[in-house]
């Protein structure tokens, strides 16, 4: 993949691109880089033009020097969009990913072809997750980063019982990426998508362009019935549940994820679009 580097409204965005064709751009989760989506970008690469972003204050991008609103995140993906020479593009996103997505779909329809929206919300933060993720960046600045007793409080917020058990590869990757974010940008990203996210529940019903919304039955962070209260606010959009997926399901489950975009692709006739 090559690298290439996009100036934007929240600093310089590194976005890894390859393949040729239809335009398909990936959006991670919080603290985790473009590389959350290598299994997608290896399936797709050979029919489309896959776009990896590294996230405001992620991998190679630069750091963030305050917090953000969505409605900056998607003029990020316009700029990424228009530095290309895209006209159009699906968008792939998980967690903060998905919530952008959204508001990038009800913000710009003309530059969307399809979305897919996975372990993502369109409601404010709750109480006890406000709280809890305020714990977390707290002690997260005591320690100069997430390590040592933090990694399991991130792995519980993002990874189920079937990974834990069954997929140790998917762990380490996890605490890996978790370790390598920077601790400002981390605390201004968590301060922005969860105690200041919006409610985008009435946003999201302008959406016209085509929809899939994917939870994880094991998703501790989003519940099922969160994610599908996302999907009902959202008009004609498909929901589905993967049953031993949790909250990074691209990473948990590659094929199934890879299999449910090549077949939304295919019922929206967008797969050669």
């Amino acid at each position: 993949m090559q690298d290439r580097y996009v100036e934007t409204v929240l600093g310089r965005i590194r976005v890894r691109v390859d393949g040729s064709g239809p335009a398909m751009l990936f959006w991670p989760s919080l603290l985790m880089d473009g590389t959350l989506w290598s299994a997608q970008a290896a399936h797709f690469a050979d029919r489309f033009r896959v776009i990896l972003v590294d996230p405001p204050g992620h991998g190679g991008s630069a750091p963030l020097t305050g917090p953000f609103t969505f409605e900056q995140c998607a003029d990020v993906i316009l700029a990424i969009v228009d530095d290309l020479g895209v006209d159009r593009i699906h968008l792939i996103g998980n967690s903060w990913g998905g919530m952008i997505g959204g508001t990038f779909a009800a913000r710009y329809p003309d530059r969307l072809g399809i979305a897919v929206l996975m372990n993502a919300t369109a409601s404010p933060a709750g109480r006890r997750q406000r709280f809890e993720y305020g714990v977390l960046v707290g002690a997260a600045r005591l320690l100069g980063g997430i390590r040592g007793p933090l990694t399991g409080p991130v792995r519980d917020a993002f990874l189920g019982p079937t990974a834990k058990r069954e997929k140790p590869e998917v762990v380490a990757r996890v605490n890996e990426l978790a370790r390598t974010v920077d601790i400002t940008s981390g605390r201004h990203a968590v301060t922005s998508v969860v105690p200041h996210r919006p409610d985008q529940r009435a946003l999201f019903g302008s959406i016209r362009t085509p929809v899939l919304v994917v939870a994880g039955a094991e998703d501790p962070t989003f519940g099922v019935a969160e994610t599908e209260e996302m999907a009902d606010s959202i008009p004609g959009a498909r929901f589905v549940v993967l049953e031993q997926s949790a909250h990074l399901a691209a990473l948990e489950s590659p094929q199934e994820v890879n299999a449910l975009i090549d077949d939304f692709l295919a019922d929206q006739g967008d797969a050669e679009d």
